[in-house]
């Protein structure tokens, strides 16, 4: 059985990060599966969907590394090359357990949206 579901929100631009761990959670039970795999995957170039706690500190944290590993400068791609430098060592998504219905995922472990691009989106 497979079941797909479109998550739909707006962002505030770059370094946006949007938990999404309720929506997808919800997603699941209605899916009806009971025993699985749920893949949770952003199809655009300039956003990654990541795992791991939903601390603000850890966040602001995460974006200082971010900045450093992809810096503002100039780059050959014009306007958002950094958006989609950051997106290719993130990635597009995460695959998580479904078990009894449920998301295995561990106590601290959210699914968060980063948005990567310039602008809202």
């Amino acid at each position: 059985m497979v079941y797909q579901k479109t998550l739909r929100f707006s962002t505030a631009g770059e370094f946006d990060i949007i938990d999404i761990t309720e929506q997808v959670e919800e997603a699941v039970e209605e899916s009806g599966v009971n025993k699985g795999i749920c893949l949770v995957f952003h199809s655009g170039s300039t956003g990654s969907v990541i795992l791991n706690e939903n601390d603000p500190s850890l966040l602001e944290d995460f974006k200082d590394v971010l900045r450093e590993l992809v810096p503002h400068k100039p780059y050959r791609h014009p306007v958002n090359a950094r958006s989609h430098l950051a997106t290719m060592l993130l990635g597009p998504s995460v695959c998580l357990p479904v078990e009894n219905g449920k998301l295995v995922r561990g106590t601290w472990q959210n699914i968060m949206f980063v948005e990567l691009d310039t602008r809202p989106r």
